[in-house]
């Protein structure tokens, strides 16, 4: 795919512009470290170009101080670029610690009651649905409402989905899907998490 250039170009009727501003659903999954990093890379050229961004993490607790929102909170509050809206689900919680997984289920379904009402409104440009693949492995949010809620989105609003374990449907669903896969890591020999490399 040289410059950008497609090697298919069907013959489904619509123009190179049309094709060129199409809404595109886009799911980094697999084992290996970066999903997220990937998603909020995309957010930063939303930002570039002046789209509302709608982060939802999912996951990742909610006092954990994740470098990407301090950055990206920044460039919204800026003027320069788009607006950018952090929403943080299930606090305290983690897909390692599930103690209070009916608490942070719930949390997991408000959260997403949220997405599709900002869906239904076309709050955002760009939908960050940070660490999204767990709620729905775990069996918390139906992966065939998720699919028909993005099939059925107005506009031309993007929506990105990380998580480990996506399920099957939605990575058939989805126009683009990238796959961390791990070959080393340097957890693997005992070293710990490190400010500026993990958060």
């Amino acid at each position: 795919m040289p410059q950008g250039q497609p090697s298919v170009v069907p013959d489904d009727g619509l123009t190179t512009r049309q094709r060129r501003n199409r809404p595109l659903v886009f799911v980094h999954t697999g084992p290996g470290k970066g999903k997220s990093t990937a998603a909020f890379g995309l957010a930063l050229r939303a930002w570039n170009q002046g789209w509302s961004i709608g982060v939802f993490q999912f996951v990742k607790s909610a006092k954990w101080k994740v470098g990407e929102e301090n950055a990206l909170k920044v460039l919204g509050a800026s003027g320069e670029g788009g607006a950018v809206a952090w929403h943080k689900m299930g606090e305290g919680w983690s897909w390692v610690q599930r103690d209070a997984q009916l608490d942070n289920e719930q949390a997991a379904k408000e959260g997403w009651e949220q997405v599709k009402r900002d869906l239904a409104a076309e709050t955002h440009k760009l939908y960050v649905l940070d660490e999204f693949a767990y709620p729905m492995h775990w069996g918390w949010i139906d992966v065939d409402e998720v699919i028909e809620v993005l099939r059925s989105r107005p506009g031309t609003q993007h929506v990105v989905i990380t998580g480990r374990n996506a399920p099957e449907k939605l990575v058939e669903f989805a126009d683009l899907v990238t796959e961390m896969t791990k070959v080393k890591h340097p957890m693997d020999t005992g070293q710990k998490g490190q400010k500026g490399i993990e958060w």
